[in-house]
């Protein structure tokens, strides 16, 4: 997979693998990278090839050039139900250490979310649930359809929801965190957005079209600023006042000697 993308990345052409098999098809056009997980059938539920087919998108993703904006998405009408239960009830029978090693398997993923120097957005329609919703939180934009549903139940089938509780916590503190994993209630897209879970709700009318707009404005950004803004945005966590500030006025003045900056001062300035 890391070869054909590398070759891909020489050739200049667009990746996307139409593959019936692929559980992750990647399309890149525009600066925009899409990952749409690929078992309708399943409600694109993670079993460990589609974790790792992700994964391998995304590094690629990193490596590529012409790729500002990752977006992640659902095939048909689920964004995600969760983690492959089949899946999880193999690992059951399994030494602890493995157990966690294969957990771990999905928290690399979100930790390459976390750090990659490109905005990566979740494009979530119909239900994300569990593993899929945490997988979503793990993106830095969640941008929802009106009708879907969001939730973390693996309470009620006696699973700790905890790979998300690290993205789920930052974006929703301890209160909000604490009734979603501990009651497992499931949450429509309005809702969502005011417990912080989702950035944006767009209208089911016209979805695709705006979350097009959404992720083109995102691509017209200038890529050093947008890598320089997630890593302070993730690096302040757990941070006081004064570093953050500290730390703040380092990234300004890498950013202001950037060629992009200086073009787009320049640009506007010419304006006026």
């Amino acid at each position: 997979m890391r070869a054909r993308a590398a070759a891909q990345r020489r050739s200049g052409a667009p990746a996307h693998r139409r593959a019936g098999g692929a559980r992750v098809l990647v399309e890149r056009s525009g600066g925009v990278a899409t990952l749409t997980l690929n078992r309708p059938e399943k409600r694109n539920a993670l079993d460990r090839r589609a974790i790792a087919e992700l994964a391998a998108a995304i590094e690629a993703c990193d490596l590529a050039a012409d790729v500002r904006v990752v977006a992640i998405r659902g095939a048909g009408k689920d964004f995600c139900a969760g983690a492959d239960l089949a899946d999880l009830l193999e690992s059951a029978d399994l030494a602890p250490e493995e157990r966690e090693r294969r957990a771990m398997e999905l928290g690399e993923v979100f930790l390459a979310l976390r750090a990659l120097p490109k905005p990566t957005v979740a494009v979530v329609r119909g239900r994300a649930l569990a593993g899929g919703c945490a997988l979503a939180t793990a993106c830095d934009i969640v941008v929802a359809e009106a009708g879907a549903a969001l939730g973390y139940p693996e309470i009620e089938r006696g699973l700790a929801p905890a790979l998300v509780m690290a993205a789920l916590r930052r974006a929703a503190g301890e209160k909000v965190a604490a009734d979603l994993l501990l009651t497992g209630r499931v949450v429509g897209a309005a809702e969502a957005q005011r417990l912080g879970l989702v950035s944006r709700v767009l209208p089911a009318r016209g979805f695709d079209p705006a979350v097009t707009k959404v992720l083109a404005a995102l691509a017209g950004r200038s890529a050093s600023a947008l890598a320089l803004t997630k890593q302070l945005l993730h690096g302040i966590d757990g941070v006081g006042f004064e570093d953050s500030v500290r730390r703040g006025a380092r990234v300004s003045a890498v950013a202001r000697g950037t060629p992009e900056f200086r073009a787009g001062v320049a640009a506007f300035l010419e304006k006026r």
